[in-house]
C-alpha cells in the first residue's frame, strides 16, 4: 500500500460534544503578541458514546487575540467520567474574529459551528487503563461560542 492508499483511509469519527462555561475574562491587556485574557471555566459537561461525564473547574483557555485579527485557543480541562477515571485535555488552535463572532462576544450570544472558523488540535491524556486509548489517538476540535459565557465543542478522532 503507498503512502497515499494509506492517506485516502483517514477520516474523522465524533467522539463526544464538550459543552463548558466559564467566568468572565480576566484581560492581561494588549501586549506584544496581541490582546491576551485569561478564562477560567466553571464547569461542563461531556457527552459521547465512549466518554461522558463532567467539565472539571480548574481549566481555563489563555485566549490571546493577535494584530492580523485572529483568536488563537490555548486551552487546559480535565474530565471525570462517569465511571470515575480523570481525563486531561489540552488544545490549541486558530479562531476567525469576524463580525458574527464579534458581536456575539459584545452580547453574551452564541454562534453556530459554520459562523466562524474555531479549530484546535486536541491532546488527551489519563493514566486511567479503561481509557488509554485516548493517550494514543489524534483529536480535532471544532468549536462556536455559546450564549451566556461558554463555549460548545464537537472533538473528533482521527480515524
Amino acid at each position: 500500500m503507498s503512502a497515499t492508499d494509506a492517506a485516502g483511509d483517514a477520516g474523522l469519527e465524533l467522539e463526544f460534544e464538550f459543552h463548558a462555561k466559564v467566568k468572565p475574562p480576566v484581560v492581561v491587556g494588549p501586549g506584544p503578541r496581541g490582546m491576551r485574557m485569561y478564562f477560567e471555566t466553571i464547569d461542563g459537561d461531556v457527552v459521547g458514546e465512549r466518554v461522558s461525564g463532567r467539565v472539571l473547574g480548574g481549566g481555563g483557555d489563555w485566549f490571546l487575540v493577535g494584530p492580523d485579527g485572529w483568536g488563537r485557543l490555548d486551552a487546559r480541562a480535565q474530565i471525570e467520567t462517569l465511571d470515575g477515571a480523570v481525563i486531561y485535555a489540552s488544545y490549541t488552535g486558530p479562531v476567525e474574529m469576524n463580525e458574527i463572532v464579534q458581536r456575539a462576544v459584545e452580547s453574551g450570544g452564541g454562534t453556530e459551528f459554520e459562523d466562524q472558523y474555531m479549530r484546535a488540535a486536541v491532546v488527551l491524556e489519563t493514566g486511567d487503563p479503561r481509557y488509554a486509548w485516548v493517550n494514543y489517538a489524534l483529536f480535532i476540535y471544532q468549536g462556536r461560542f455559546a450564549p451566556s459565557s461558554g463555549v460548545n465543542a464537537r472533538i473528533y478522532r482521527v480515524t
